[in-house]
């Protein structure tokens, strides 16, 4: 069983995340916060395995805080459940470290697709999205297509490389060896058809919006 911290200063949204999962077997609520204050000070007393946030909430500071928040709590899988914009935040909060994002908007259905997708340690972007951004420019659906593959590890290892972490620094926010770092980055290479480092770096850029 996953336990799961619910981020949100809606309480309707809190208690109603928590009425969804209430009777799953494969999920439990461990605690509640409605602003950054209180959702740091209980992820340190808890770790849950997921965390359900809103990106938008008092004391807490947008895609940074997700991005200080899965550095330090490299193993917490994060669900990103926001009011903003799919189309401009999504491939932004998965390049920051999130593991999903699904939009207010949503239904119930989808919601818990996504919960159980990156329980499984797979990652959640709405196939809706890949249409929105063809529209918008066909040249990066391939770059969007190869980017949807990549495992968690994957993407955590991806951003510590694009904001300048060495192998090193990467082992040890990862908790990994440095030879493991050597192959993530040989797979992202082939993943997302680059030559070299720089290129890989820019290839992850190209999903940084606003």
């Amino acid at each position: 069983m996953k336990s799961i911290f619910i981020a949100d200063h809606h309480p309707i949204t809190r208690k109603g995340i928590a009425c969804l999962l209430k009777k799953s077997k494969n999920f439990s609520i461990i605690g509640k916060a409605n602003n950054g204050s209180e959702l740091y000070k209980n992820l340190r007393e808890t770790t849950p395995d997921i965390l359900i946030m809103e990106i938008d909430m008092p004391d807490i500071n947008g895609i940074n805080a997700l991005r200080s928040i899965k550095t330090e709590f490299p193993e917490m899988r994060v669900l990103i459940y926001s009011t903003h914009p799919e189309e401009i935040y999504a491939l932004r909060s998965i390049k920051s470290g999130a593991a999903g994002y699904v939009p207010k908007t949503a239904s119930t259905k989808l919601f818990l697709k996504a919960l159980k997708q990156i329980a499984k340690g797979g990652i959640f972007l709405n196939e809706e999205l890949t249409s929105t951004f063809t529209s918008r420019n066909v040249g990066e659906t391939s770059a969007i297509s190869r980017y949807k593959k990549l495992s968690s590890r994957e993407v955590e290892v991806l951003n510590l490389l694009s904001s300048g972490k060495r192998n090193k620094d990467i082992a040890n926010a990862l908790n990994i060896n440095e030879k493991t770092v050597s192959t993530y980055k040989t797979r992202l290479l082939k993943k997302l058809k680059v030559d070299n480092l720089a290129d890989l770096i820019h290839q992850s850029r190209m999903f940084q919006f606003g």
